[in-house]
C-alpha cells in the first residue's frame, strides 16, 4: 500500500482560520465530501465519535483523526496543513498544525490497521514534516506526502 493509494490531490487542504478541534472536523467533513463524496455531516459524526474515545493528536504537531463509515468501500486519506496550529488534546499537550485523516468502511480490518501504520511512519518522519510545515501549496504538499520510499507499507 500507498499514500498515493489512499489521498488523492483534491483531498489535501491548507487551511488559514482555524479555531478549535470541532471546527476542524468540520473542514475535513467538507473536504470528505469534496474529494470523496462522503456526505459531510456523516464524516464530521464518525470522527467527533472516535475522538471522543480518546484524542488522535500523537504528539509533534501531528494528529491522526480516523474513522469507520459504512458508506465507502475502501480507506480515504485526507491531509490538513493548519496555518496556526489549534489544540487537539494531543498525549504531549502541543497544538496540531499537521493532520491526516482516515476513513476505512466498517467491515474493514487489516487494510485500515495497514493504512494507519503507513500514514503514522510517514507522520513521524521528522523531515517529511519539516517540508510539510514550509508549504502551503497543495500540489506541493501531496506531492511530499506520496513520494519516496517512506510512503511504502511494510
Amino acid at each position: 500500500m500507498r499514500l498515493s493509494e489512499i489521498l488523492a490531490p483534491q483531498g489535501v487542504r491548507y487551511i488559514t482560520q482555524v479555531t478549535s478541534k470541532k471546527r476542524l472536523f468540520h473542514d475535513l467533513g467538507a473536504l470528505a465530501e469534496d474529494a470523496f463524496a462522503i456526505r459531510s455531516s456523516l464524516a464530521v459524526e464518525a470522527l467527533m465519535e472516535r475522538e471522543a474515545l480518546g484524542p488522535t493528536g500523537v504528539g509533534h504537531g501531528v494528529a491522526l483523526p480516523h474513522a469507520r463509515l459504512d458508506c465507502i468501500d475502501r480507506v480515504c486519506g485526507l491531509f490538513v496543513r493548519i496555518e496556526k496550529a489549534v489544540d487537539f488534546d494531543a498525549v504531549d499537550r502541543q497544538p496540531v498544525d499537521l493532520l491526516f485523516a482516515l476513513f476505512a468502511p466498517s467491515d474493514t480490518g487489516v487494510e485500515h490497521l495497514k493504512a494507519l501504520a503507513l500514514v503514522s511512519r510517514t507522520m513521524r518522519d521528522p523531515g517529511v514534516c519539516s517540508k510539510l510545515r514550509a508549504n502551503t501549496d497543495t500540489a506541493s504538499l501531496h506531492a511530499i506526502l506520496t513520494e519516496g520510499p517512506a510512503s511504502q507499507a511494510a
